[in-house]
């Protein structure tokens, strides 16, 4: 049940930053505290929302740049922090899920093209209620590209996520640097 809360409330924070941008489901502080009443640990999650939130100070991700994510950093860290009584442990887990969420971003950016392209297409045929329909695509990758990286860490383990980045190209993770 925590495994699927956790899924379900990556994507309520996914719609909430791209979507409604109420803001409040998606401090890292706020994450923290809701996971560690979830996971049963508040003082672990409030610590580790907190470290992440001052951690993401400053990075934004301008014109289109990707950044690592620190949102779904706190999704992962908090509730690996809390079963391995570790706040590093959450941190080294948490840190390498957000940098695989930038090459995630990336792919995501490419296919939003393809999305908008195609609602254009609608539109300029005034075929509206086509291209709204084609456009939920976009929210639906918005959702996924947080779902994904917290479900592959949440039911495969770290260890595929570290697997992941490992073959992924210098050229594509230059990027990071």
């Amino acid at each position: 049940p925590q495994a699927i809360f956790l899924n379900l409330y990556a994507a309520l924070a996914a719609y909430d930053v791209y979507g409604t941008q109420l803001q409040f489901f998606t401090s890292k502080v706020v994450m923290g505290f809701i996971l560690g009443l979830v996971f049963g640990d508040v003082k672990t999650g409030l610590f580790i929302g907190g470290t992440i939130q001052l951690m993401s100070m400053g990075v934004v991700g301008l014109a289109g740049a990707s950044v690592p994510d620190y949102n779904v950093a706190t999704l992962v860290a908090v509730p690996i922090a809390i079963a391995g009584k570790s706040v590093e442990a959450g941190l080294a887990v948490g840190i390498p899920v957000a940098m695989l969420s930038v090459q995630i971003d990336i792919l995501h950016k490419i296919a939003n093209g393809f999305v908008a392209r195609w609602s254009q297409s609608y539109c300029n045929k005034k075929e509206f209620k086509k291209m709204n329909n084609i456009l939920w695509l976009s929210t639906l990758m918005q959702v996924l590209k947080y779902v994904i990286p917290v479900a592959l860490s949440t039911f495969l383990g770290i260890t595929v996520i570290n697997d992941i980045l490992a073959v992924l190209p210098s050229w594509f993770m230059g990027g990071l640097s």
